[in-house]
């Protein structure tokens, strides 16, 4: 019972601030559920801690920044529905023609802007979305329109949260109360065996007094 309450606790130390974190985040920035088109506008590649405050794609969360990639991209605001068929940079191009873009914003391939192989791999990342005139679905965020992700599913982040978090939130809790009560009980236990075998002093007769 020990082992399952330290071990479960120990793994929310690394657990929150690795993906609970970044799914709480990603929840409150209210993305769009239903894709829309991006387009690149312009990349920057910059070197130097000043300018690398933030970077679209970096391998690493905890490392300083001294090289990044900043991808700025337009999006389509309305509410539109992407066919199906649609797999060419010319499809893409032709489809949104018409349809009025959205001020410059920052893509992200994620909330936080990093990741680790082999879920986020930067070099496809920046060699894909980093072409300037490049078209692409994306999400973008309701609350702040600079922020855009390139994949964002609503479900797989509350299933983040429930299996990184609550889960062995829910184990500390129960084995920690367990344990308690197994302490408590084991204490009254050896408190009534002691009272049970302790010696009782015989109070003196008032004819032994005389």
């Amino acid at each position: 019972m020990a082992f399952f309450s330290v071990t479960a606790g120990a793994s929310l130390l690394f657990l929150v601030p690795l993906y609970v974190d970044p799914a709480i985040s990603t929840l409150s920035h209210d993305f769009i559920e239903k894709p829309t088109l991006c387009t690149t506008t312009r990349r920057e590649d910059l070197v130097g801690i000043f300018n690398c405050s933030w970077s679209s794609c970096r391998e690493g969360c905890t490392s300083d920044l001294y090289r990044c990639v900043h991808i700025y991209v337009t999006f389509v605001e309305q509410n539109i529905t992407i066919p199906e068929n649609m797999t060419t940079a010319a499809d893409y191009s032709n489809f949104t023609s018409d349809m009025e873009q959205s001020d410059e914003a920052t893509l992200l391939v994620n909330i936080k802007g990093c990741g680790y192989p082999p879920s986020v791999t930067c070099k496809n990342f920046n060699g894909y979305y980093g072409i300037e005139g490049a078209i692409f679905p994306c999400f973008y965020s309701r609350k702040n329109k600079t922020v855009v992700l390139t994949s964002y599913n609503h479900d797989d982040q509350v299933a983040v949260i429930i299996h990184f978090f609550a889960v062995p939130f829910v184990i500390t809790v129960i084995s920690s109360i367990a344990l308690c009560i197994m302490h408590c009980d084991c204490r009254c236990k050896k408190d009534r065996s002691h009272r049970r075998n302790r010696p009782q002093c015989r109070r003196p007769r008032i004819e032994n007094l005389r």
